[in-house]
């Protein structure tokens, strides 16, 4: 290998963990996305993607999948744990593979993704990667 192939792929490498690094960073972390003001009023959009209710529920934690992500699973038992220990919450998880067209609909590019709509159906924010649990419940709707 000649000088200028190493050099090359010294480069490659360095700019590859970089962009591992900056990937692995944001995972997990919160995104807000709006505000609970620019609801409408009963089952928003959130609630009908998850082809649910709000039932009394202040927030839907809609989780998108797939079936060889292991992330994914880590991320269905953070989330359920969360909702069966708050009656306020709701957790559904979708297959984007077998639901594509919600996928779509909510611009998601990859898995886990976490959804959280407030009980209107608003979207309020959002986590790519495995949520993390108090980041998640501090950000959470109220009441």
């Amino acid at each position: 290998m000649d000088v200028t192939g190493a050099v090359v792929l010294v480069v490659v490498l360095v700019v590859a963990t970089l962009a591992g690094l900056v990937l692995r960073n944001r995972s997990g972390r919160l995104r807000p996305t709006g505000d609970d003001r620019g609801a409408t009023d009963g089952a928003g959009p959130g609630w009908d993607l998850a082809g649910t209710g709000p039932d009394g529920r202040r927030a839907l934690l809609l989780q998108l999948s797939s079936p060889v992500c292991a992330p994914c699973r880590q991320t269905a038992r953070v989330l359920g744990d969360l909702a069966a220990a708050d009656p306020g919450l709701a957790h559904v998880e979708v297959d984007v593979a077998e639901h594509v067209d919600v996928a779509r609909a909510l611009g998601v590019l990859r898995t886990p993704t976490t959804v959280v709509f407030d009980a209107r159906g608003a979207e309020v924010l959002r986590v790519s990667g495995v949520p993390r649990v108090d980041e998640l419940v501090a950000a959470l709707p109220t009441g």
